[in-house]
């Protein structure tokens, strides 16, 4: 069974209806593998969401396997944050908190942002 963690951006395009994205979590059901979400993706969808849509992003989040962010998980997402700070690259604290998720629970990340995760340790899938 495969396990994915689901990028803020995949999240937004599932909900506004991207048939792509509708159709690799359609996929990734069927064959009974895990979708799943962490705080970091739930609050950013949140704040950008319209009242209308409330009802609709509710349910989708909830459908989703939610995945605990540990102190484990924020010493490597700010050890990875550091260590590409050194190289030039300034990144995200956010994006590097959903990638320490994916690599601690050995995750997919499915996203279309992949210049925000140039870690070689991440296993990502694009749409």
């Amino acid at each position: 069974m495969a396990r994915y963690l689901l990028d803020t951006t995949t999240i937004i395009d599932h909900l506004r209806g991207n048939k792509k994205v509708n159709s690799l979590l359609e996929e990734i059901g069927q064959r009974g593998d895990i979708a799943g979400c962490c705080c970091i993706n739930i609050a950013e969808v949140y704040s950008g969401m319209r009242e209308k849509d409330k009802e609709k992003t509710d349910r989708f989040i909830e459908s989703l396997y939610y995945f605990e962010v540990t102190r484990e998980i924020a010493k490597l997402a700010g050890e990875l944050r550091r260590k590409y700070t050194k190289k030039g690259k300034t990144l995200a604290t956010t994006d590097v908190i959903i990638a320490a998720t994916a690599i601690t629970y050995g995750l997919t990340l499915i996203t279309k942002n992949i210049k925000h995760y140039p870690f070689p340790e991440l296993k990502i899938e694009e749409y």
